[in-house]
């Protein structure tokens, strides 16, 4: 099954909380959304007395989605809050408070809409700073997110090549933070995937064979193909229905449940991603990518990163059925034919 959605809230959505973009989403006939977690900003409360003697989860004030024990941050939304734990709070969560992501996380399954999250766009865990720590604290609490939504798969870049650090010191560093973050991912539970995503500059960690190498090297972490984000990298290299077929091919072995993809037109220079567009704009086209996926078969993800979100992302699914319905119709007609031969033989 081929699933397809947006990357964030459809635009023609006329609510624009969680809950709204996932019926919408729904009601279009499309069965997939990918969260966009823009703002990851958070501050520090401490609790109220009607606050202490209760879970994370049931919290009605703002979205708390840590606590600070002396020092030791808990993840666990049934956590029990004292009197002297710091709350961590997201300045602008994705739902009014965290018991309401278990709520929806039902809708959406009733809906059988799969829920993904981004992560912000700019991370860095290579550098090794302080805003690395940062960038390791948004992807922890995207996976405390999507954990309680019941979702499919974090997904996120990982850093860039600033200059500062040699290329060889950066990937190391990398390759050292994300162990630890999967160290954090298992031991607290997270069922949700964490995926590294194709990136579209040369100064940005996170070429194929980088992140295949990674997945290598890192049990959980899976590849994330944001085919514009590729074709752009390699210089527009995804022309015919082969080519994209030898890249499923590539990361076929990495996503044992569902391979996950990005999708939108692009317009790039110097193996370098400028911006991305409509699907029906530049030469990255949908048409071979649903050829090849006709050949391959395979469970697959497939989330709108164009300008126009939903408009493209009914598109790409339109243009799929047309491909799978004119693959039957040519096996039926071949079927018939043959038929008809070996009954004339006869």
């Amino acid at each position: 099954m081929i699933r397809f959605g947006p990357a964030g809230i459809p635009l023609s959505c006329k609510g624009r909380t969680l809950k709204d973009g996932i019926e919408d989403v729904h009601n279009l006939s499309l069965n997939a959304l990918e969260i966009q977690m823009v703002r990851a900003g958070v501050y520090g409360r401490y609790p109220n007395e009607d606050e202490i003697g209760i879970r994370v989860r049931d919290l009605e004030e703002g979205f708390v989605v840590e606590i600070d024990r002396d020092g030791e941050i808990i993840s666990d939304p049934d956590t029990v809050i004292e009197e002297e734990d710091g709350l961590v709070c997201m300045q602008s969560g994705i739902t009014d408070n965290f018991g309401e992501l278990y709520r929806i996380g039902d809708i959406a399954k009733r809906l059988d809409v799969s829920i993904s999250l981004h992560t912000p766009y700019y991370m860095d865990l290579g550098s090794d700073n302080e805003l690395t720590g940062s960038c390791i604290d948004s992807i922890r609490r995207a996976a405390t997110i999507l954990n309680a939504l019941d979702g499919d798969i974090v997904v996120t870049s990982l850093g860039l090549y600033t200059g500062r650090l040699s290329e060889e010191e950066i990937d190391a560093n990398i390759l050292n933070n994300v162990n630890d973050i999967m160290d954090w991912w298992n031991g607290n539970g997270i069922r949700p995937k964490l995926g590294v995503e194709v990136t579209g500059h040369q100064s940005v960690y996170g070429s194929l064979d980088q992140i295949l190498d990674l997945c290598d090297s890192v049990d959980g972490v899976v590849p994330v193909i944001n085919f514009p984000h590729y074709h752009s990298r390699t210089n527009g290299s995804l022309m015919e229905s082969e080519d994209f077929l030898e890249l499923l091919r590539q990361v076929e072995p990495y996503c044992k449940d569902r391979i996950y993809t990005a999708y939108a037109g692009v317009e790039y220079a110097d193996g370098n991603e400028k911006r991305l567009t409509p699907i029906k704009k530049g030469d990255l086209k949908f048409e071979p990518l649903a050829e090849a996926l006709c050949d391959l078969k395979p469970e697959a993800t497939i989330i709108s990163a164009s300008p126009l979100l939903e408009h493209d992302a009914m598109y790409m699914r339109i243009i799929n059925e047309r491909v799978v319905s004119k693959r039957v119709a040519k096996a039926i007609k071949e079927k018939r034919k043959a038929e008809m031969a070996a009954a004339a033989e006869e």
